[in-house]
C-alpha cells in the first residue's frame, strides 16, 4: 500500500501520510511522494487548495529514526524535509492534524498556511531530547507562529504543547471534536477555493514574504503583485460581480 495516499475532487486536494503502524513517521519513500504529490496538486488548474492529514489518527510523528540510523535521510535537495517545507506550494495549505504533531510533524503543520487540529492534538519538537535539532523549519518558523518565550520554551525543553494552548496562542486556527480534524479542514477549504484563485495565491505570496522581508522589501514586492492582480480577468469579475448582485465566475487569469 502506499504510504501517502491523494483524494483530488471539488477543488482540494487531500494529501495523507499513510504509515499509521509508524505513527506516520515519514521515510525517504514518502518524502519521495509527498513531493509527488503537491507536485501533482500545483500542476493542476482544477485544485486550489491542499490539505495535509495522516492516517489512523495521528498527524506525523517526524523523521522515521529506524531509517535514520540506516542512514536514510527524509529529505530532497532544495525542497527539505518530507519533500516540502523548503519549498512550499504557492496554494494555500491546510494542515489537518489528530493526535501527534511532534517533531518533523510539528514541522509540517509549521509549514502550512492554517492548522486544524483536533481538541485533544499535541504538538512538539522534542529533537533536543533526542541530540537533533529542529532543521525542518520548525526553528525557523516556531518564534514566528508563537510567542518568543513559549517558542523558546517549546525547542529547548521538547516538552509538548496541548493543541488548546496552540490555539489559545494562534498557531491553531480552527479547534475539532477529536475525529473531526479533516472535516473541519474541508469546510475552511470549501471557503478559500470559492475566492478569486490568482489573488488567493497572490495573496499568501504577500503574506508569507512579510514575515521575511523588511517592511520597504515587502512593500515593494507587494506593488508588483498588487499591479499583476489588478490587471487580471478575475479582478474585473469581481467588480462585475459585486455590482451585479451575484456569484463570480473565476477564470484564474
Amino acid at each position: 500500500m502506499s504510504t501517502v495516499l491523494t483524494d483530488f475532487a471539488d477543488g482540494v486536494a487531500v494529501i495523507t501520510i499513510n504509515r499509521p503502524e509508524a505513527r506516520n513517521a515519514v521515510d525517504l519513500e514518502t518524502t519521495k511522494a509527498i513531493a509527488a504529490a503537491i507536485d501533482a496538486f500545483e500542476a493542476r488548474p482544477d485544485l486550489l487548495v491542499a490539505i495535509l492529514t495522516g492516517a489512523g489518527g495521528t498527524f506525523c510523528s517526524g523523521m522515521d529514526l529506524k531509517a535514520f540510523t540506516r542512514g536514510e535521510k527524509p529529505a530532497l535537495p532544495g525542497r527539505g524535509f518530507a519533500g516540502i517545507t523548503e519549498r512550499l506550494p504557492t496554494k494555500p495549505l491546510i494542515a489537518a492534524v489528530e493526535g501527534w504533531a511532534i517533531a518533523g510533524g510539528c514541522e509540517l503543520a509549521l509549514a502550512a498556511d492554517l492548522v486544524v487540529a483536533a481538541r485533544d492534538a499535541t504538538f512538539g519538537l522534542p529533537e533536543v531530547k533526542r541530540g537533533l535539532i529542529a532543521v525542518g523549519g520548525g526553528l525557523v518558523r516556531v518564534a514566528k507562529a508563537l510567542p518568543y518565550h513559549l517558542a523558546m520554551q517549546l525547542v529547548l525543553t521538547g516538552d509538548p504543547l496541548p493543541a488548546t494552548t496552540a490555539h489559545s496562542y494562534g498557531l491553531v486556527n480552527v479547534l475539532s471534536e477529536p475525529g473531526g480534524a479533516l472535516e473541519e479542514a474541508r469546510a475552511l477549504a470549501t471557503r478559500i477555493a470559492a475566492n478569486a484563485p490568482f489573488a488567493v495565491r497572490a495573496s499568501k505570496r504577500i503574506v508569507a514574504s512579510s514575515v521575511r522581508y523588511t517592511d520597504e522589501e515587502v512593500f515593494a514586492e507587494q506593488r508588483e503583485v498588487w499591479a499583476a492582480v489588478t490587471a487580471s480577468a478575475d479582478a474585473q469579475e469581481g467588480a462585475r460581480a459585486f455590482a451585479e448582485k451575484r456569484a463570480p465566475l473565476w477564470r484564474d487569469q
